[in-house]
């Protein structure tokens, strides 16, 4: 997870699970240690709001291409500067909105395995030779 304060909902999760590995950064670059590693899901949490959109742009876009199959940001639009669209443009979709008092959280989530549908065009039924389709790659 990677945030300015703890997060009570993941040590939660944590008690219910204890056999769960997290590994906690602050805002910004991620540490070599952590940025060497693959994880499961990574978390953005009260993040973006402490850093610079650029700064922001490439941790989350570091983490989507070499880190993390599956990725959570949960951020308060209005004190980050950021929009939807920036979200969007690093193929994030918008998931749910929460709302408390004045402030709003916007969740927005990566899925790998989601990210893009198989097209149904992809097989061996139009391929030019069917007895190849998936046996050579070039």
């Amino acid at each position: 997870m990677i945030g300015a304060q703890a997060f009570p909902a993941l040590q939660a999760f944590q008690d219910a699970h204890p056999q769960t590995e997290v590994a906690l950064a602050e805002p910004g670059t991620l540490p070599a240690h952590l940025a060497a590693q693959r994880f499961d899901l990574a978390l953005v949490v009260d993040c973006l709001e402490h850093i610079p959109k650029r700064t922001g742009l490439e941790l989350l876009g570091g983490i989507r291409n070499l880190n993390a199959s599956r990725i959570a940001v949960l951020a308060d639009l209005q004190a980050c500067g950021w929009q939807e669209t920036d979200f969007f443009s690093l193929a994030l979709q918008s998931s749910e909105r929460f709302a408390r008092d004045d402030q709003v959280l916007n969740l927005f989530t990566y899925d790998l395995r989601e990210y893009k549908q198989v097209p149904d065009w992809l097989n061996a039924k139009y391929w030019a030779n069917p007895e190849n389709f998936g046996k050579y790659w070039w």
